[in-house]
């Protein structure tokens, strides 16, 4: 019996033929991976998009994330006990209880001519410093981050030089201080340290400086104040806005939904309806207080046409008279929102405020 044997080598046995290469048909192409998570993640993203405003009607927690951003506390890596670490080595750290649970971080710069007599000093040599009668300036940050971001700590030095005490605290929630943020618990942290400082102060002007959001909490404080009889010595607005709803309508955050179905429902209305209104426009119809106004021109979060809003409204205010200034920067400078402690005129423009506040 014969062994069956290969096709391959019965081919090879027929006279003449040659082997011919066979054609495997291709089978068809995929769609490629790539297209398939590009179309993923598209698709995540007008998810993502269209649930931000309805997560911001529904819940709170997340509507104060992002006026407040106090979870984002950069710089990373900081120890806030420490502001030597930031070359701030005539600054001391404190703490402060302005209700129960809640522990205010707060750092306490002295003038740059006191700066070898603060070495090695205690809380207390800190503390009857504050008597010495040289000017206080409370200074209220912005939104997120904390006291060590690098425009902050660029101002005290700035105030510093100049011979002022800083007081820079970072408010409930914000940094290493506990609590959880609102509007009317920051303005109660800002109360309460005014109060500690004015404590100490002798007869030392106290001026509260407030940037960004924290004009909001500057005005709100000071209006609180008069209504208890007290007038604040100064206040200084930089970067300021005329109440959070327009702001909200301004924000670089807010430019995506400016054309989304009921902007003003799921945004700028769920924004009073939480309290969160900080009305600078307002307070500065009843602010009894001197005011400079600073503002750049090129400010990409807080558009300069608030400042001039909030100037004419101050200048309308017959309480104030001829205490109301306004210093705009050139857009060509460009320190958009956070730079004017770089101006190098900015050190006489305070003193010169300052100066007016002794006549």
């Amino acid at each position: 019996m014969r062994k069956r044997t290969s096709d391959r080598d019965d081919v090879s046995k027929s006279s003449g033929s040659k082997v011919q290469p066979v054609e495997v048909a291709s089978s068809s192409v995929k769609p490629s991976s790539c297209w398939l998570w590009f179309k993923r993640g598209l698709l995540a993203l007008v998810v993502l998009y269209i649930s931000v405003p309805f997560m911001l009607r529904l819940s709170p927690d997340f509507l104060t994330h992002i006026v407040y951003s106090h979870r984002i506390r950069v710089p990373f890596l900081t120890d806030l006990s420490q502001p030597a670490d930031l070359s701030l080595n005539h600054t001391v750290n404190l703490y402060l209880s302005p209700e129960e649970g809640v522990s205010l971080g707060v750092w306490h710069t002295v003038p740059e001519n006191q700066w070898k007599q603060a070495q090695g000093k205690d809380l207390d040599w800190y503390h009857s410093s504050l008597g010495g009668g040289s000017p206080i300036v409370i200074y209220l940050h912005g939104n997120g981050g904390t006291r060590a971001a690098s425009h902050r700590v660029g101002l005290a030095n700035v105030l510093s030089a100049v011979g002022y005490h800083v007081l820079a605290l970072d408010y409930r929630g914000f940094g290493d201080s506990s609590g959880k943020p609102t509007e009317a618990g920051l303005t109660t942290d800002v109360l309460h340290l005014y109060q500690w400082v004015k404590a100490h102060s002798g007869s030392s002007l106290v001026l509260i400086w407030g940037h960004s959001l924290g004009t909001g909490v500057a005005t709100n404080t000071a209006v609180k104040l008069m209504e208890h009889g007290v007038v604040v010595d100064g206040v200084i607005l930089e970067g300021v806005f005329t109440n959070i709803r327009q702001q909200g309508a301004h924000h670089p955050f807010t430019w995506f939904y400016w054309r989304f179905p009921g902007f003003d429902y799921f945004f700028l209305d769920t924004l009073s309806k939480n309290n969160v209104i900080f009305p600078n426009d307002e307070n500065l119809k009843r602010i009894l207080s001197p005011l400079l106004i600073l503002h750049a021109e090129d400010d990409h979060i807080v558009p300069i046409h608030m400042a001039e809003q909030l100037y004419q409204i101050a200048q309308s205010n017959q309480n104030l008279k001829n205490q109301v200034k306004m210093v705009p920067f050139s857009g060509s400078l460009g320190y958009k929102h956070n730079g004017l402690y770089k101006d190098l005129h900015l050190p006489d423009i305070i003193r010169e405020f300052v100066l007016s506040l002794h006549q």
